[in-house]
């Protein structure tokens, strides 16, 4: 099993990762799919299902859908452009795009929310259509957005979305206990065999250059959400706080009377300034989701600013050692709030922080492995349960708290000598399970939890 740094975090757009990024890449791909064809197709429809039609409008998936049929993807995305599109699109009901000819697509009939049973494959699926002259259905796909931009299409999901086809790589461990097997006979540390699973695949001045691009775009995330204020989109009226908290953290510094417990704010500021840009459709890094992008920077921003002897020359190894970790929890459960509540999300987050920051405070394989177990233990059974659909309450300051359990869960896996009731994989296996057994209501659909319970104006 290998899944690469680079999948695990992907630099791309708010508000959602499965939301907004996988139907725009799902929509880039019938592109590439449709060029593909020997007939001439004369338009485009999309329908999507589930998870993606309950919460689509909260989450912009049909605004990703569209811009995806017009050629954009999250990764090079540019909002200006992004602007201009729409408003071309909506006026002239037609798509323009590289390598086809013009296709018609009325936004307001040619994309369908279906609120009827979700698809069979995952509670994200979505439907992408080409038509002929006569607007008969041509062409016809089914992707599935299953959590962090990943996208599968219906045969790829049934042939096994966790399978890897690529080059053999030099530690193919699938779940913790083979990962720690791996350290003790091969003497290396997570990240170490992380880093030349990854080296066995790419060069190393493109993982060296990737690693660093990562944590500078994470980083620039945070110093955004630092900057500005006001009123968050949406029409909860939902108040940008990071910036106003981190100016009063800023004025407080210094002073003696600081109580112990104010450093969680910093933690939590910084999560929460990511998380404000993300739900203001700035860009993001998943980590390993939008929902839960917060986590991982704020930890790692803790880190290098908070904690003496911290050296940003070991970015890479908590990066590598969180997306271990992450591999894990993706191919053994799930890191989808749609697939397994938000467990999946902040609770996977916070469980490769955790990992992260114990690898780079000298943890041994055993404690890391402690620190993620400890993390994720005490995210189950959390729910998906966004207002109005939109990833902003209770997911922003949720970021902050898994941010600050992430710091906690590493703290005391080092007060340890990494032996433990609980294994890590035993705790992947109950997240998953309890996912299977979680109401949909709770899963990202918010027909349930704070979703009903909080008046949506």
């Amino acid at each position: 099993m290998f899944l690469s740094v680079f999948e695990m975090f992907k630099v791309g757009i708010g508000p959602s990762s499965s939301h907004t990024m996988g139907p725009m890449v799902a929509a880039a791909r019938f592109l590439d799919l449709l060029r593909a064809q020997p007939f001439t197709a004369h338009g485009v429809r999309a329908s999507l299902h589930g998870s993606l039609a309950f919460t689509g409008v909260g989450h912009a998936t049909d605004r990703a859908t569209i811009l995806g049929l017009a050629g954009l993807r999250p990764e090079t995305y540019d909002h200006a452009r992004a602007e201009a599109v729409m408003v071309s699109i909506r006026d002239t009901k037609t798509i323009e795009v590289d390598g086809l000819p013009s296709l018609h697509f009325d936004p307001l009939a040619d994309l369908v929310f279906d609120f009827g049973s979700a698809l069979p494959g995952h509670a994200n699926g979505m439907k992408l259509m080409a038509t002929d002259k006569q607007g008969d259905v041509i062409l016809r796909e089914t992707y599935y957005s299953i959590g962090g931009g990943f996208v599968m299409t219906e045969s790829e999901l049934a042939a096994g979305k966790n399978t890897d086809n690529g080059a053999p790589v030099p530690y193919p461990f699938k779940s913790a206990d083979e990962m720690l097997e791996m350290t003790k006979t091969s003497g290396k540390s997570i990240a170490e065999m992380k880093r030349a699973n990854e080296l066995s695949r790419r060069p190393r001045s493109e993982l060296d250059q990737g690693v660093k691009r990562i944590w500078q775009v994470m980083n620039d995330c945070i110093n955004r959400g630092l900057e500005h204020d006001g009123i968050l989109p949406g029409g909860l009226n939902v108040r940008r706080r990071a910036r106003g908290i981190h100016q009063a953290l800023l004025a407080e510094r210094g002073l003696n009377l600081t109580a112990p417990h104010v450093i969680n704010d910093w933690m939590s500021t910084y999560a929460m300034a990511v998380n404000e840009e993300n739900a203001a459709g700035g860009q993001v890094v998943t980590a390993p989701t939008n929902g839960a992008a917060g986590v991982m920077p704020a930890v790692i921003r803790y880190w290098l600013d908070h904690v003496p002897g911290a050296n940003p020359s070991r970015v890479g190894e908590f990066l590598l050692t969180a997306a271990a970790i992450g591999g894990l929890v993706k191919y053994n459960a799930s890191i989808s709030g749609a697939e397994a509540g938000c467990q999946a999300e902040v609770g996977s987050a916070a469980a490769m922080a955790a990992a992260g920051l114990c690898a780079v405070l000298g943890g041994t394989p055993e404690q890391i492995e402690n620190a993620a177990e400890i993390a994720l233990e005490h995210h189950l059974g959390m729910t998906c349960d966004p207002v109005k659909g939109l990833v902003q309450v209770p997911c922003i300051e949720r970021n902050g708290l898994g941010a600050i359990k992430a710091v906690s869960a590493a703290s005391l896996a080092m007060r340890g000598d990494g032996q433990h009731l609980v294994s890590l994989d035993v705790c992947i296996e109950t997240m998953r399970q309890t996912g299977v057994d979680m109401s949909e209501k709770y899963k990202e659909t918010s027909l349930g939890g704070l979703a009903v319970n909080v008046p949506n104006c």
